[in-house]
């Protein structure tokens, strides 16, 4: 099993910069703000061929009030879990009352614990280090995390007793990556937590808990999924500061790398703009898609059919879409997404012959012809795939780029029916295939030209002897 090292320490201490070196990569937020992380995030990370797993966890040690008890919360699952434990503090702010107090929380965790003295450029080594001595955590290292500057000596010695990696073959197939997207606080994180039945991500009444994507893998009825909790997404114009700038963006990368989103919407205060628009965002990526209606509990039976009759108009433009009337707080069909999800995934990632398309192609246009384009009939002969997530399908023929709209619109529309495509957007290309024999006269040889010439005269002398 790979070792599990968890990043703890105050906020603001460089755990997400850290996090992203072992990692190779920028999926924790970083900003010179304390409190930014605020699940415990995981990584995959591999220093000299020693494969481990990095949890980056939110600061503890301060006042854990508010929404800081459960992220100190979260971080204390993180130490639970892990093998290893680093212990991250300031070289620049020195040794704090609550850098004293995480030490005594840790020392009775019993974990195996590494002290890592952090933002050491620009100041000695043993300088930095000095205040940190007192604390009896044994061996110290001293790092600069914004630099990568002593990351790769420090992993060396922390995983020196464990195995490297055994070749052994990866296998691909990761499971179904799922996107719960939505506008703040209308139940994502608690619909995560239902969906995975605990505790995952924090959960606190207030706009804006979830700074960042958080994905989270696991397994469920032998089926392995990916969980993406996101942060949410408002209006540009009340998107203000830089770090919920960074989230949206998130966000919709979080969007791009699923392949099925989730939307999640407030049923209290039935479908708005920026639903729309995220709905947009969705079927421009290209994206399986399921719709969940959250907080429909306590509703009158007014409100319940005046929000019906509001989603039959708004959603008129994706009928392919399921939705559903859920309840994350209490449960009630949460466990009917799956499915859905199942479903959607499914028909993404649809893979379907050559020979059966084309005479679906074939049946499509003998039901209904293509118009005629300047007296000609449009032909479509051959239909083939062209990707997956959303399902391509490529279609030759002769002047395709005059299919009109509603032709296309009808070609859709059968290809979903007859392949039972649910939840996913579909795309059509047309490609006109080129006359081989095109051009074919003027590449004649000079000889050629010639003896062609003086067949034609020759035909036309005998004409005029018959007449």
């Amino acid at each position: 099993m790979k070792p599990v090292i968890a990043l703890v320490g105050r906020p603001n201490v460089g755990k997400s910069t850290l996090f992203n070196q072992l990692t190779k990569s920028r999926d924790a937020l970083v900003a010179d703000l304390p409190g930014l992380t605020r699940d415990r995030k995981y990584g995959d990370a591999c220093i000299e061929n020693k494969s481990f797993i990095v949890i980056d966890t939110g600061g503890i040690g301060e006042s854990e009030q508010g929404i800081d008890a459960p992220m100190a919360s979260q971080s204390q699952q993180a130490i639970m879990e892990a093998d290893i434990v680093l212990f991250l503090v300031d070289a620049r702010a020195g040794l704090t009352p609550s850098d004293v107090q995480i030490a005594d929380q840790l020392r009775a965790r019993g974990k195996p614990i590494h002290m890592v003295v952090n933002k050491i450029d620009g100041i000695q080594e043993e300088v930095g280090t000095a205040d940190f001595h007192q604390l009896g955590m044994g061996e110290i290292h001293a790092i600069a995390a914004s630099h990568g500057r002593g990351i790769t000596l420090m992993m060396e010695r922390i995983l020196r007793d464990f195995p490297e990696d055994e070749p052994v073959e990866e296998d691909p197939e990761k499971g179904i990556k799922i996107a719960i997207v939505g506008r703040p606080n209308v139940g994502k994180s608690t619909l995560v937590n239902r969906l995975l039945g605990e505790e995952r991500v924090v959960v606190y009444d207030m706009p804006g808990t979830t700074r960042d994507s958080i994905y989270i893998p696991y397994e469920r009825h032998g089926q392995r999924y990916t969980l993406i909790d996101t942060a949410g997404v408002r209006r540009r114009g009340r998107v203000n500061e830089t770090v919920e700038k960074f989230s949206v963006i998130k966000t919709l990368q979080a969007v791009k790398d699923a392949h099925v989103v989730v939307v999640v919407m407030d049923a209290r205060e039935s479908i708005v703009d920026q639903d729309l628009n995220l709905l947009g965002f969705v079927l421009e990526s290209g994206r399986a898609l399921v719709i969940a209606i959250n907080k429909w509990d306590g509703m009158t039976d007014y409100e319940r059919l005046t929000l019906k009759n509001d989603m039959q108009h708004q959603f008129d433009f994706i009928p392919y879409a399921k939705i559903h009337l859920i309840s994350a707080k209490y449960g009630t069909a949460v466990g009917d997404l799956y499915p859905s999800i199942k479903r959607a995934y499914e028909s993404a990632m649809i893979r379907v012959p050559t020979n059966r398309l084309t005479q679906l192609l074939a049946d499509a246009v003998q039901q209904h012809q293509p118009p005629l384009v300047s007296g000609r009939r449009i032909k479509l002969r051959l239909c083939h795939m062209g990707g997956q997530n959303p399902p391509l399908f490529v279609i030759h023929g002769n002047q395709t780029e005059s299919v009109p709209k509603v032709y296309k619109r009808y070609l859709e529309n059968t290809f979903r029916k007859v392949l039972k495509l649910q939840g996913t957007p579909i795309q059509l290309e047309f490609k006109t295939s080129d006359n081989p024999f095109k051009d074919r006269v003027n590449k004649l040889t000079d000889g050629q030209a010639e003896r062609r010439r003086r067949f034609v005269q020759s035909h036309k002398k005998a004409a005029k002897k018959r007449k």
